[in-house]
């Protein structure tokens, strides 16, 4: 049965450095992301470039960590389904925004490199081919108007 799903978050600014938006550098990134019954809040902000705060999370980085989770959870999902066995997955994606000079911009690729270990070498086939399917099946991935490739390493657990 298919069904439909409904995500809710809160956004909280806290930024104000007593001036409010009164001039492009007067006002803080600073933010909160929450959702019921989450364990913790995300502390974000926008990137430095953007007169943003380092250390915090920027949207740009959850965009790439979703896709990242997004992929590794249909992953992990396919390679089931296909007898494949996965033992570890790493992956450290990289995204490429431009600016478009006014004043806005988008993604315009972002690539997947995970590090798959599977459990055996009659695996290592199958596993690389499976990122196709895993790729079809992410949701976030077929919400980006942008390509989201993959560059996938798949070795062979070692023996404990």
């Amino acid at each position: 049965m298919l069904g439909e799903h409904r995500y809710e978050i809160e956004v909280e600014w806290q930024g104000d450095r007593g001036t409010g938006t009164s001039g492009y550098r007067d006002y803080g990134r600073r933010h909160v992301v929450r959702a019921p019954g989450k364990l913790h809040e995300i502390a974000g902000s926008s990137d430095r470039t953007f007169h943003g705060d380092r250390e915090r999370w920027n949207p740009e980085e959850l965009l790439l960590a979703a896709l990242g989770e997004c992929h590794m959870l249909s992953y992990l999902h396919v390679a089931t389904n296909h007898g494949v066995v996965v033992r570890g997955y790493s992956d450290r994606p990289v995204g490429l925004m431009r600016e478009d000079g006014r004043g806005g911009g988008a993604f315009v690729e972002v690539v997947l490199r995970p590090q798959i270990e599977v459990a055996d070498a009659s695996m290592l086939e199958l596993a690389v081919a499976l990122h196709v399917e895993a790729s079809e099946k992410c949701f976030i991935a077929a919400s980006v108007a942008f390509p989201v490739r993959h560059e996938p390493v798949v070795t062979v657990a070692s023996a404990v």
